[in-house]
């Protein structure tokens, strides 16, 4: 990103409030917020560009096996399809779970609307330890109709990511591999782990990850602290 960039307050003075009425102590401090929201686009564009100059990821020797929605039993490298960039999601929605985490449920409603796009640039597949046909079956019920999803054969790739507890609940998994050739790398993981959280927070990738917080975000009353997603209202 160029060094010489124009200072966001300086920016910040084209603002033009849409509706006529407004206090002179709304204007400045929206106009404060406005070279605030400025610094912090270019702080997201900052962070974008060193997360994708990262130095090459360890490269993936254990043989982890997936199956798909047509029963093939497939590698990492499988996956990825005539794509050399892998999205993976680990949801909660394992054997032993009645139904689906409402979380991921959520993030991945709302990556269904954007997946067909996704796909044009990238493999995306959604990963569970649960039978595939099951997991297929609440993708129906929702009506996602553009994720892939996989089933984990064994627990390998679950207990090897840290992700499967001893009473058989997970924790969820954002990861993207590269692959050149026949070899799979990680690029990136999501590291944010609970005990990274601040204060009164919910741990959380920045940017959120999850259009549903990213929207509440711009109301008055913000994302609040004892309101979560259900599977129904």
């Amino acid at each position: 990103m160029s060094d010489h960039l124009t200072p966001a307050t300086e920016l910040a003075r084209h603002a033009h409030t849409p509706f006529p009425g407004a206090s002179p102590q709304y204007e400045s401090a929206r106009r404060a917020l406005l070279a605030d929201e400025i610094e912090l686009r270019r702080h997201m564009t900052r962070v974008a560009e060193q997360r994708r100059a990262l130095p090459p990821g360890p490269v993936i020797r254990k043989d982890y096996r997936f199956k798909d929605e047509h029963g093939a039993d497939l590698g990492l490298a499988d996956l990825f399809g005539d794509k050399t960039t892998l999205i993976t999601y680990f949801w909660m929605y394992g054997p032993q779970r009645e139904r689906p985490c409402p979380m991921c449920t959520n993030w991945l409603g709302a990556v269904n609307g954007n997946a067909a796009d996704v796909q044009q640039k990238a493999a995306l597949k959604v990963l569970g330890r649960s039978p595939v046909e099951r997991q297929l079956a609440f993708a129906q019920e929702r009506g996602w109709r553009d994720l892939r999803f996989v089933q984990t054969v064994g627990d390998d790739y679950a207990q090897d990511l840290g992700i499967l507890l001893p009473d058989g609940s997970e924790y969820p998994a954002l990861i993207v591999f590269q692959r050149t050739g026949s070899e799979v790398r990680l690029f990136w993981a999501s590291e944010m782990t609970r005990e990274m959280a601040d204060p009164g927070q919910d741990p959380r990738d920045a940017p959120d990850i999850a259009a549903l917080w990213s929207l509440l975000d711009l109301t008055p009353e913000g994302r609040g602290k004892d309101w979560y997603p259900k599977l129904s209202y």
